[in-house]
C-alpha cells in the first residue's frame, strides 16, 4: 500500500500511542421487524441491528468485511471520517473501489484521526436504507467537556421503509415520475426499532449523541422540561450552546447534554418527528404535517406514568449559529471557487434525474480513483474521468464550494474527506449566490453535512490538505440515485502509481471490471473517451449480483414482508 511523505506529525506521534481495533465482519440478510413489518434487512455477523464500532483518536481500525449476502454486492463508508492518506479506504463503490461480490471480502485499514459521533453505512446502490449502517464513536482522550457528563448515550434515528431499495428506486425512475417524487418513508424508527428509555437521575449530566441514518427525512428533536446543550456538530465540538429543538438532517449528527436537577422528578419524554415537507418553516400551514413520530424517556420511576410529549410548533435553533470551541479562523486566501448549480432533470431517455450545472452524474468503467493512478502526466485533466461531475483542486489551495439550491425543498449536502466550514447558509427564497460575499463569520462553524435551503444557497469552504478522490453529495439517498453528485479530484500529481491492496483490486478482476486507464479502461489513449458511459441505465438493478440469483442465503432478499406482532 502507499505511504506518502507529508503525513502530519500529530499523527504520527498519536499511532506511537494508538492501539488497533480489529474486527471481522460478515454481512448477511436478516429477517427483521423495527416498527411491527417484517422484511428483509443486512446485518451483521447473522444480527440486526449492526454493532456500534468504537475507538480513540489515534486508533487504527482494520476492518473484514465479507460479503455473504448472496445476491448483492456491497461495501463500507465510514461517514465524516476524513481518510486523512487512505482515500482507497473512503469506500463509495465505483469511486475508490470496486464493489464486493458476494462470496469475496474487503479489508478497510484508516485511522481514527479526529474524535467525534460518525457513523459507516453501505455506500453502494442504495444499500444503506436496507439496514446496513450502523455508529462510529471515536473516544477523546483529551474532550474538552470531559467531567461535564457522567454518562454517554447513543441515540439513532431513522426514516423506515417497507419495501426494499431496489424496488423503491425502481418505481423512482420511472419516466411517468414528472414531479421527482422520491418514496415517502413509511415510519421511523428509533435505535433501529429499539426505542429509547433511558434511565435518568438527579444531578446527573447524560451525553447524547444522536446520529440521522436517514434515507430521506429530517427528523426533529425535543425534550420535555429540558434544553439541550450542543457541544459537537458532526464530529466538529463547538462552545456550548443551547437548543430547546433540533432539525437533524439525513446524516447529520449532534452531541448534547441534558442534566437532571433537584426538581425532577417523574419520566420526561422526548419527541422525534420525521420532516417530510419540502420547506417546513414556509410551506403553506396545512401541508406541514407530522406523519410519523416517536417518543423516547428520560425515566425516573418505572411504575410511573409516561406521557406523550407535544410540540405546538417547531422552530429549530439554526445550526450555523454555533461556533467553533477552538476558533479557528477562515480560511483564506480563495484560490479556487467551484459553482453548483442544483435542480432536478431529465435524462435522454426521458427519466428522472437530478443535476449539479445540467450534468448528472453517471458511473463509469473504471472507478475514479483508479483513474486518477494510472493516467499519468493527464490525470490533471477532467476529461479523462467522464461524466462524474470532475473538479481537480491544488494542492495546499482554499476552495469555496458554492451550492445553489434551485429547487423548492431543503436538501442536505454532505462532503468526503473534509469538515467543511460554513460561510453563509441563508433564509428560504433568498436566491443565488450573487458572488459577493456577506459578512462572513471570522471564525465559522464546522461540520461534514449542511441543510441548503430552497431557493437559496450555501458557500462552503475547504483546504486541500489531503490527497484523494471525495464524493459531494445530496445525502437524501434517492437523490444519490438520481445522480446528485460531484467528484473532487484533490491534489492528482500525488497519487500517480499509487499502488492499492491486492484484496481491493482482486474484486474488480473477480467482476470483470476494468482497474487502469481513463473512465473506460483505455490505457493506450487516455484522451480517447469514444467508450465512455454517457448515458445512464434505463433499467436500475442496484446491487443485484446475477451470478449469485440461485445462491441460498439470496432467497431471504425475495421474501415478502409481512405484518407480525413486535415488542420493545
Amino acid at each position: 500500500m502507499a505511504r506518502f511523505s507529508f503525513l502530519p506529525t500529530l499523527i504520527l506521534a498519536s499511532r506511537a500511542l494508538a492501539a488497533t481495533v480489529t474486527v471481522n465482519w460478515d454481512a448477511t440478510w436478516v429477517n427483521a421487524a423495527p416498527d411491527g413489518f417484517a422484511r428483509p434487512v443486512i446485518g451483521i455477523n447473522g444480527a440486526w441491528p449492526c454493532p456500534t464500532l468504537e475507538a480513540n483518536t489515534g486508533d487504527t481500525i482494520v476492518l473484514t468485511l465479507n460479503n455473504l449476502l448472496g445476491n448483492e454486492t456491497t461495501g463500507l463508508h465510514f461517514h465524516g471520517i476524513d481518510q486523512v492518506q487512505t482515500t482507497w479506504m473512503d469506500g463509495p463503490s465505483g469511486v475508490t473501489q470496486c464493489p464486493v461480490p458476494p462470496g469475496s471480502s474487503i479489508t478497510y485499514t484508516f485511522v481514527a484521526n479526529a474524535p467525534g459521533t460518525y457513523w459507516y453505512h453501505s455506500h453502494n446502490m442504495g444499500q444503506y436504507p436496507d439496514g446496513l449502517r450502523g455508529p462510529l464513536i471515536v473516544h477523546d482522550p483529551n474532550d474538552p467537556y470531559a467531567g461535564k457528563y457522567d454518562e454517554e448515550i447513543v441515540l439513532t434515528v431513522s426514516d423506515w421503509y417497507h419495501d426494499q431499495s431496489i424496488t423503491l428506486v425502481q418505481n423512482m425512475l420511472e419516466s411517468t415520475n414528472t414531479q421527482f417524487l422520491p418514496p415517502f418513508p413509511d415510519g421511523i424508527i428509533v435505535n433501529e426499532g429499539l426505542g429509547a428509555n433511558i434511565t435518568f437521575a438527579n444531578n446527573k449530566t447524560y451525553r447524547f449523541r444522536v446520529i440521522s441514518f436517514a434515507a430521506f427525512a429530517s427528523v426533529m428533536l425535543h425534550f420535555d422540561s429540558h434544553t439541550m446543550q450542543v457541544i459537537m456538530t458532526d464530529a466538529s465540538y463547538v462552545q456550548q450552546s443551547q437548543a430547546y429543538q433540533l432539525r437533524i438532517a439525513p446524516a447529520q449528527r449532534y452531541d448534547v447534554l441534558i442534566s437532571g436537577i433537584s426538581r425532577d422528578h417523574r419520566n420526561y419524554p422526548f419527541l422525534l418527528s420525521l420532516d417530510i415537507n419540502r420547506d417546513f418553516a414556509n410551506d403553506p400551514p396545512q401541508a406541514v404535517v407530522w406523519p410519523h413520530n416517536a417518543t423516547g424517556y428520560l425515566v425516573m420511576d418505572p411504575n410511573g406514568a409516561f406521557p406523550q410529549d407535544t410540540v405546538n410548533l417547531w422552530q429549530p435553533v439554526n445550526d450555523v449559529s454555533f461556533k467553533p470551541l477552538d476558533g479557528v479562523a477562515a480560511y483564506g486566501p480563495v484560490a479556487q471557487t467551484i459553482t453548483l448549480n442544483f435542480d432536478f432533470c431529465t435524462d435522454v431517455n426521458g427519466l428522472p434525474r437530478a443535476c449539479f450545472n445540467g450534468q448528472t452524474y453517471i458511473p463509469q468503467k473504471v472507478p475514479t480513483l483508479y483513474s486518477v493512478a494510472t493516467t499519468g502526466e493527464n490525470n490533471t485533466n477532467p476529461a479523462v474521468y467522464g461524466d462524474v461531475n470532475p473538479f481537480i483542486l491544488t494542492t495546499g489551495s482554499v476552495v469555496n464550494v458554492v451550492v445553489n439550491n434551485l429547487d423548492s425543498a431543503i436538501h442536505p449536502f454532505h462532503m468526503h474527506g473534509h469538515q467543511f466550514q460554513v460561510l453563509d447558509r441563508p433564509g428560504s427564497n433568498t436566491g443565488s449566490w450573487s458572488g459577493h460575499n456577506r459578512t462572513f463569520p471570522a471564525s465559522p462553524m464546522r461540520r461534514d453535512t449542511i441543510s441548503v435551503n430552497p431557493n437559496s444557497y450555501a458557500v462552503l469552504r475547504i483546504q486541500i490538505t489531503n490527497p484523494g478522490v471525495f464524493l459531494f453529495h445530496c445525502h437524501i439517498e434517492w437523490h444519490v440515485e438520481m445522480g446528485l453528485t460531484a467528484t473532487f479530484i484533490q491534489s492528482p500529481e500525488k497519487l500517480r502509481n499509487v499502488s492499492f491492496p491486492q484484496d481491493h483490486i482482486d474484486n474488480c478482476i473477480k467482476q470483470g471490471i476494468p482497474y487502469q486507464g481513463n473512465a473506460a479502461g483505455n490505457t493506450q489513449n487516455v484522451l480517447d473517451t469514444s467508450d465512455f458511459v454517457t448515458v445512464p441505465p434505463t433499467t436500475y438493478t442496484g446491487a443485484l449480483y446475477s451470478a449469485a440469483t440461485d445462491a441460498p442465503v439470496a432467497r431471504a432478499a425475495r421474501l415478502r414482508p409481512r405484518r407480525v406482532r413486535h415488542h420493545l
